[in-house]
C-alpha cells in the first residue's frame, strides 16, 4: 500500500495513494457528518446541504462549476450516507488544481440562494415520490426505521415532503459551519498524483477552513426490532428479515461481513442455493451487512410472488438456524476468496481506493493495509461462524414487507420459530 497521510495545522487530513501508471485522479473531500447527525427537525438536510453545495458559490454558477470541470472532461459528483457526506471528481492529471479549486469552491463559498434552493427542493420532492413508487426501494426505508424505531441513524436519507420543503438558506448555512470542520473531514486522492504537490495545493485552498465544529456527537444507537408490512397490490411482495449486526470496530464484523456472503452473498450461497435453484420460490434473495460507528443491522432481502410468501419464510428461517448449527469449511474458504477478490478488484479503481481510504482514516484514523484485513479473514472459522449465527438469529427480528403480504406469518411465530427447536419450522402457520 503506497498510502501518505499529512495534516494541515488546521487539523484537516490529507491523503494519497500514487499509481504511476495512471493518467486521472480520482479525489474527494469526506465529512463525517451525515443523515444520523440531524436533529429531529432536520430530518433531510444534509442531502439538501449536498445538493445544494453545486447551486453556485460566490465565483460560479451552478453552470459554470458544471462546465469548468466537464470543459476539461472531468466528472464531479457527491453522496450523503448515514454517517458521511462525500464530495469528489475525477480528472486528468494536470487538471487535478482545478478539481481541487471547485471542490474547496463548494466547501467554502456556496451561497445556497433562495431560487435555487426553492427549485431543488422540488427536485428532491420528487425523489422522495420516487423511493415511494419503487418497493424495493421504500422497503429498505422501512426496514431501518423499523429496526431503529423513533432514532436518526433509522431516517430515510431523503427526509420527508413536509421538512425539505420547510429549509431555509439561513438553516443550511448553519447546519455546514456545526457539522463542517477540518478535525472532521478528510481529503484523499488516488491515481497519478504526487503527495507533497498535493497537500501544498490543498493547503492553499483549505488550509484556513475552521478547524472545530459546534457539533454535538450523534445519540447512540439502540436496536429495537419489530414489525412491519404495507400491502399493496403489486405482482411481488418485498420482504426483509433483519438482526441487531455488528458496529466497525467490534471483534464480530468481520465475521458477520463473511456470513453473509456464506448465506446470501452469491449463486453459490445458502439462500440462493435453497430457496431459488432447488424450490424455486423467488428470483431474488440474498443477504447483507451493514455496520456503523456503534451498532450495525444484518438482513436477508427476498422479492416473491404472493403464493409463495407462506413457503418462502420457513425455508429462510431453516437455512438462518442450520447456520448456527454448522458452517462447512468449504464454505468459509470460498467467502475468504470472495471478500478478497472483491477487495483487489475494487483497488483496481481510483474512485474506489479514495473512498476506501477515506472511510478508514474517518473510522479507524489511519489506513488499513491489505495485508491487515487478510489477517483479520484468517482468524475467522468455522466454529466462530456457527457462534455468531447461533446468536444472531436468536435476537429479537425486524420484519418488513411491502406488497401482497397477507400471507406472511404473524411476527410473534416468527420469532418463536427463530428460537425453538427445527422441528417447530413445519408448524409455522399463518
Amino acid at each position: 500500500m503506497n498510502v501518505e497521510v499529512s495534516r494541515l495545522s488546521n487539523g484537516l487530513t490529507v491523503a494519497t495513494e500514487t499509481l504511476p501508471h495512471l493518467e486521472s485522479v480520482a479525489l474527494g473531500v469526506w465529512v463525517k457528518s451525515g443523515s444520523r447527525n440531524e436533529s429531529e427537525n432536520e430530518h433531510g438536510i444534509a442531502h439538501l446541504l449536498e445538493h445544494m453545495a453545486f447551486k453556485g458559490t460566490g465565483k460560479r454558477s451552478a453552470l459554470q462549476i458544471a462546465t469548468d470541470i466537464e470543459d476539461v472532461g472531468g466528472e464531479i459528483n457527491a453522496a450523503t450516507s448515514v454517517e458521511t457526506t462525500a464530495f469528489y471528481a475525477r480528472v486528468l492529471n494536470d487538471d487535478l488544481p482545478l478539481a481541487i479549486d471547485i471542490l474547496a469552491d463548494i466547501l467554502t463559498d456556496s451561497k445556497f440562494d433562495p431560487a435555487e434552493l426553492e427549485r431543488e427542493q422540488h427536485v428532491i420532492l420528487q425523489e422522495i415520490g420516487a423511493a415511494h413508487d419503487t418497493p424495493d426501494d421504500a422497503v429498505f426505508d422501512r426496514f431501518t426505521e423499523t429496526a431503529f424505531r423513533h432514532q436518526a441513524v433509522g431516517r430515510s436519507i431523503l427526509g420527508t415532503p413536509d421538512t425539505v420543503e420547510s429549509f431555509t438558506s439561513p438553516q443550511l448555512h448553519g447546519f455546514l459551519e456545526r457539522q463542517y470542520g477540518a478535525e472532521r473531514m478528510v481529503v484523499v486522492a488516488a491515481g497519478g498524483v504526487k503527495h507533497d504537490d498535493f497537500v501544498r495545493q490543498v493547503e492553499e485552498r483549505l488550509g484556513a477552513y475552521r478547524e472545530k465544529t459546534e457539533a454535538v456527537a450523534p445519540q447512540y444507537a439502540h436496536y429495537v426490532g419489530g414489525d412491519y408490512r404495507e400491502h399493496r397490490e403489486l405482482m411481488d411482495a418485498q420482504i426483509i428479515l433483519g438482526f441487531e449486526g455488528r458496529a466497525y470496530h467490534v471483534r464480530d464484523f468481520y465475521a458477520s461481513q463473511v456470513l453473509s456472503m456464506i448465506l446470501g452473498g452469491g449463486m453459490s450461497s445458502r439462500l440462493f442455493q435453497e430457496v431459488r435453484e432447488q424450490r424455486g420460490l423467488c428470483y431474488s434473495v440474498y443477504a447483507f451487512h451493514w455496520g456503523f460507528s456503534d451498532t450495525g443491522i444484518f438482513g436477508v432481502h427476498a422479492a416473491t410472488g404472493r403464493s409463495d410468501i407462506e413457503e418462502l419464510i420457513p425455508v429462510i428461517l431453516g437455512e438462518l438456524q442450520k447456520a448456527g448449527e454448522r458452517i462447512d469449511q468449504a464454505e468459509l474458504d470460498r467467502a475468504r476468496a470472495q471478500y478478497r477478490a472483491g477487495l483487489m478488484m475494487s483497488r483496481e479503481s481510483p474512485a474506489s481506493r479514495a473512498s476506501q481510504i477515506a472511510r478508514q482514516l474517518l473510522l479507524y484514523g489511519r489506513p488499513i493495509s491489505m495485508e491487515e484485513l487478510m489477517d483479520r479473514l484468517s482468524g475467522l472459522t468455522v466454529e466462530r461462524l456457527a457462534d455468531l449465527s447461533a446468536r444472531l438469529f436468536s435476537s429479537k427480528p425486524t420484519v418488513t414487507a411491502i406488497g401482497p403480504v397477507g400471507a406472511l406469518a404473524p411476527f410473534g411465530s416468527i420469532q418463536d420459530t427463530l428460537n425453538a427447536p427445527r422441528p417447530m419450522l413445519r408448524k409455522l402457520a399463518v
